[in-house]
């Protein structure tokens, strides 16, 4: 992730959240995310490790992705539910 020597320790945070559609919402976040953040695919689930230097600024990393993660998965959801509905009513 930020690959170079660091002043201190690193405090870290892994997220990992369940998906119809794990590759699309990974997809939706990867924009956002800094050089301190991966985000991957493994099956159904996004797997997001933060790295920061500081507690405050995981905190207010992890905060900010979270807030981004669910508009991805709310999208994901609706795009889901508008194929199905336009699908249903080409039957």
């Amino acid at each position: 992730m930020t690959g170079g020597a660091s002043a201190g320790p690193v405090r870290r945070a892994t997220l990992r959240t369940t998906h119809a559609d794990a590759t699309a919402v990974a997809r939706a976040l990867r924009p956002d995310n800094t050089p301190q953040m991966d985000t991957r695919v493994e099956g159904d689930t996004v797997v997001t490790t933060v790295e920061r230097e500081t507690t405050g600024g995981l905190r207010s990393t992890v905060d900010d992705y979270v807030t981004n993660l669910q508009v991805a998965a709310e999208v994901q959801t609706e795009e889901r539910t508008h194929t199905d509905d336009n699908t249903d009513s080409n039957e």
